[in-house]
């Protein structure tokens, strides 16, 4: 089977500033019960994603394209961009800024524990 990706797109995603844009690879309910959220993410310049958990759940992030912050579980501000993977553990929190002037753009798997 081949077919092209589900966009969706989020106002204010967990408090953050902006639209967060959703292109879904596999949908949730193909996931089979192993995870949620397999789909390429993009901020625009002043968009983010508000501070939030994964409880039973972690979600690596891939950084494709663009710069940007992680704000990790600790609070720490880090600043990523092309091959760099962001690493988020089981119960942890963590958010994403994109304090740049281009597009930041990465990969995310939220997958069960």
């Amino acid at each position: 089977m081949v077919r092209k990706p589900t966009l969706e797109v989020r106002e204010n995603m967990r408090g953050g500033n902006g639209e967060v844009i959703f292109e879904h690879i596999v949908p949730k309910e193909e996931l089979e019960g192993h995870g949620r959220l397999y789909a390429r993410i993009r901020l625009k310049p002043g968009c983010s994603i508000g501070f939030h958990e994964h409880i039973g759940e972690t979600e690596p992030y891939f950084i494709l394209e663009g710069y940007g912050i992680f704000v990790d579980h600790d609070g720490s501000r880090i600043a990523v961009g092309p091959g760099d993977v962001c690493c988020i553990e089981p119960g942890q929190g963590h958010a994403m800024e994109n304090n740049s002037e281009e597009d930041l753009v990465f990969m995310a798997l939220i997958y069960n524990v």
